[in-house]
């Protein structure tokens, strides 16, 4: 896997996880789930061995991953009551 082919990978699950949290800001719980498995198959990629990128390079992995969390941050701050009405669902 290339440098550009890593920042392609996070560039694609910070636009999937930017979607994921507009899908659940409306409620759309379906369209979340779908992404997620969007992200899974994503992530799959990484296990093949991710090079470790430097500079700008880095820099903008780190500006990504920072969108990410803040985007899962935001799912889960969303999810979270929904998931507490499910017996059995609660999270910790």
């Amino acid at each position: 896997m290339t440098s550009s082919e890593v920042l392609s990978m996070y560039e694609n699950i910070a636009g999937l996880t930017n979607h994921m949290a507009a899908a659940a800001r409306m409620g759309d719980w379906n369209s979340v789930s779908r992404m997620e498995a969007m992200c899974d198959t994503e992530k799959r990629a990484m296990s093949t061995g991710v090079p470790a990128l430097e500079g700008a390079q880095r820099l903008r992995k780190i500006d990504l991953l920072k969108q990410i969390l803040a985007n899962d941050r935001e799912i889960r701050d969303l999810s979270d009551p929904w998931m507490n009405q499910i017996p059995g669902m609660a999270r910790q």
